[in-house]
């Protein structure tokens, strides 16, 4: 495991500001401790500072992952999120769009949603912005970027796409194999 590059830290740092804002620190000074991100074969995790420490008596070619899978780095230096942590990242997510329960199923099979679909948004949701998906019951079960911004959905017509798919709960069932 490797600390990531400075430019790669920006551009981790950018992505998880789109969806939980300046609530970034919050995930590294924990109360139960320091957490931090590290690399390896462009992969990213977020893993306690004791258990790093833990892992350093293991040789790098024998350790498979340590923490939890946030992302990877694409061939083109873009971070995509997994969906592995979304339960980090929806505790403190500042938009969210809750889905009808007629929607999720189409969201969980990678559908974008259209506006018929939606349940609430939150008021200050921004065009383009990350948000966090959660069925009506306050589930989560995704991440998206809003497609539309709080005003622009009001008056949306129903087939319109409100938010594009990202990731959802649904990826463990259909690409298990590619999380790791």
């Amino acid at each position: 495991m490797k600390r990531l590059s400075e430019e790669r830290t920006k551009i981790l740092f950018e992505k998880l500001t789109k969806y939980i804002g300046s609530n970034v620190k919050l995930l590294i000074e924990r109360p139960d401790g320091l957490y931090c991100f590290r690399e390896q074969k462009d992969r990213v995790y977020y893993v306690s500072e004791k258990i790093l420490k833990l892992a350093n008596s293991i040789p790098p070619e024998h350790l498979i992952s340590i923490g939890t899978l946030f992302g990877k780095f694409t061939k083109s230096n873009k971070f995509r999120l997994h969906i592995t942590a979304l339960s980090y990242l929806s505790p403190y997510a500042q938009s969210k769009i809750w889905l009808k329960s007629s929607a999720e199923q189409q969201f969980l099979y990678g559908h974008h949603i259209p506006k018929s679909g939606l349940g609430r948004i939150s008021e200050n949701a921004e065009k383009y912005q990350g948000v966090v998906v959660y069925s009506m019951s306050d589930l989560p079960l995704g991440f998206g970027v809003a497609a539309r911004s709080t005003a622009e959905c009001k008056h949306a017509e129903p087939l319109v796409s409100v938010c594009f798919h990202q990731a959802d709960i649904g990826e463990y069932i259909r690409s298990e194999e590619d999380l790791l």
